[in-house]
């Protein structure tokens, strides 16, 4: 029997180290899968923080709200005279350009600001107005006759104002566009001071109708863009009602327009934020224009206006920029804004119309 229990107790050692090595092999292989600590650590902080990164992107993608422009004047003097208003309007869009969510994120070179395409194209599209409203200031409404001097402010805020969008230092897009609000303020201030006859605004018909000229140039180009998103053959209409007419090279009489795929949602947010920036400008003219919009009967005009301009700030339910045919079985959000954007151009172009009218 003694042999018997001997040779019991040599097979339990046997098993006991075998299952000792086998757990000891399957360490080993659990280790070697999972690989080393600072690995392990490493992959969840880059997972951790790109998912911060685009919780982060999620939040700053948000359009920011129009404002009242009579209160953001009010806010900017003491009180209100002629021109203080628009003025006050174009200051209040280039604030809300730099200070939104995230701030100005066209010329972000790190996540999440880098990733981000709709509010880069909104925020560009908001510069276009704001340097030809710029521009109208500096050479129509601040000048009483075309041989007088310009403001000195206004001439150089506009220089700020049309500096390259996507410098991100040495200097950045933000800071050269600060300067051109605090020469703004510089302008308004003098503006809005009885005392100070060198800053002045002049709200005649004429002058209007010089940046309504240079709007409806701009939205009847967003209005074909928008629409070339299902691609379209266009008659070459270059030269019609000129018989001597002439251009520096010839063109076909048919030309196939179409936006790539890819642009298709960049040019849809570019109109989203011009019509954005438009709607402010054009209710700080409602206020400043006030007679000459009474005397031409033209209110009704601005008024519609900006009410068809108002329709294409309404929210996008769908996560992406649809690009359906136009009777197809999916919707097209381009077609939709150049439908509202067309509207208000035909509209602009019987305000005019109604402006130069004595």
């Amino acid at each position: 029997m003694k042999g018997f229990e001997w040779a019991g107790k040599c097979f339990s050692r046997a098993g006991e180290v075998s299952a000792s090595l086998v757990e000891s092999l399957a360490g080993e292989e659990d280790a070697r899968r999972e690989g080393p600590p600072w690995l392990r650590i490493s992959l969840v902080v880059v997972t951790a923080y790109l998912l911060l990164t685009l919780l982060l992107g999620w939040f700053w993608s948000t359009e920011p709200e129009p404002f009242d422009v009579e209160v953001n004047a009010l806010a900017q003097v003491d009180h209100v005279v002629g021109g203080t208003t628009s003025t006050a309007a174009l200051i209040g869009v280039i604030d809300t350009l730099l200070t939104k969510r995230g701030g100005y994120l066209s010329n972000d070179i790190a996540p999440p600001g880098i990733w981000l395409d709709n509010l880069p194209n909104w925020e560009y599209g908001v510069m276009i107005q704001v340097r030809d409203f710029s521009k109208a200031m500096r050479e129509a409404f601040s000048r009483s006759q075309s041989q007088s001097t310009e403001d000195t402010d206004l001439a150089l805020a506009e220089s700020r104002f049309n500096f390259d969008h996507n410098s991100w230092m040495v200097p950045a897009s933000e800071s050269e566009y600060r300067e051109g609000v605090e020469y703004l303020k510089s302008y308004l201030i003098r503006l809005a001071d009885e005392d100070e006859y060198n800053a002045q605004f002049y709200a005649r018909a004429d002058n209007l109708r010089y940046w309504l000229g240079t709007l409806e140039t701009r939205l009847g180009s967003l209005s074909q863009r928008l629409s070339a998103s299902v691609g379209q053959r266009r008659i070459n209409i270059d030269l019609a009602g000129d018989s001597a007419g002439r251009q520096s090279t010839g063109t076909p009489g048919e030309v196939e327009v179409k936006t790539p795929w890819l642009e298709i949602d960049d040019v849809f947010y570019e109109a989203r934020g011009s019509t954005w920036a438009i709607i402010q400008l054009l209710k700080g003219i409602e206020v400043d224009f006030d007679q000459v919009l009474q005397k031409k009967n033209a209110r009704a005009s601005l008024q519609q206006i900006i009410r068809e301009l108002e329709a294409t700030q309404e929210s996008v339910y769908s996560p992406v920029i649809l690009n359906g045919s136009g009777f197809g079985f999916l919707a097209n959000h381009s077609l939709v804004m150049a439908s509202y954007i067309s509207r208000a151009n035909a509209a602009l172009i019987n305000m005019r119309e109604l402006l130069e009218q004595g």
